[in-house]
């Protein structure tokens, strides 16, 4: 009964050591050593690299928008240019590792294996995911226009006002990278993680 049981399984794992050849010929995945802890091992690491690529897709997203919008309202309402290509530049900077490092190097959360499985046909990016991606980047895209405009308001020379808002567009995306890392714990937790790569880009 091995033969079809394996193939009937999303994924059919077969002991390599004591496993018939008709079981290890119809498996999905073969153990090289008959312990089964290493397939709740696997299961965990997968679960955590999926969750930790969604955080960086979110972050991806979210971060892009504000990042568009101060590049193209400005144009729009006759406001002064927010950025030169320095500033672009410096922020890719911090972008591209957030997301290639800190989110990779983030363990994994402690619920994890106690979190339902995901159904075979679940997406990486789901309307949940992009629409909540949208409106972190909304958010900080707003508040950073409030601030522009009301620095402008106040007559002050453009470089500063300049200053103001790419400061502020700094400290949103700081506050991006923590919050698409918390987004299943609480926001302490994440703070007493050992991510020493987080506090590099910080």
């Amino acid at each position: 009964n091995d033969a079809p049981a394996l193939k009937a399984a999303h994924i059919g794992v077969a002991m390599g050591e004591r496993g018939t050849d008709v079981a290890r010929e119809a498996a999905s995945l073969v153990l090289l050593r008959d312990d089964f802890a290493s397939i709740v091992h696997a299961v965990e690491l997968g679960r955590r690299i999926f969750d930790n690529i969604q955080k960086a897709m979110c972050y991806i997203i979210a971060v892009h928008v504000p990042t568009a919008g101060l590049a193209l309202l400005p144009l729009l309402f006759g406001w002064p240019l927010v950025f030169f290509p320095v500033h672009i530049v410096f922020l890719e900077f911090i972008i591209d590792p957030a997301c290639s490092i800190v989110f990779e190097a983030e363990p994994a959360e402690k619920n994890t294996m106690r979190r339902p499985p995901r159904k075979a046909d679940d997406h990486l990016l789901n309307a949940n995911v992009v629409l909540t991606s949208l409106l972190q980047g909304a958010g900080v895209l707003a508040a950073i226009c409030w601030l522009f405009w009301g620095v402008l308001q106040t007559g002050v020379s453009d470089e500063l006002a300049r200053t103001y808002a790419f400061t502020a567009l700094v400290f949103g995306n700081m506050g991006l990278i923590f919050s698409n890392l918390a987004r299943h714990e609480k926001f302490l937790t994440v703070l007493r993680a050992p991510n020493p790569a987080l506090w590099w880009i910080v």
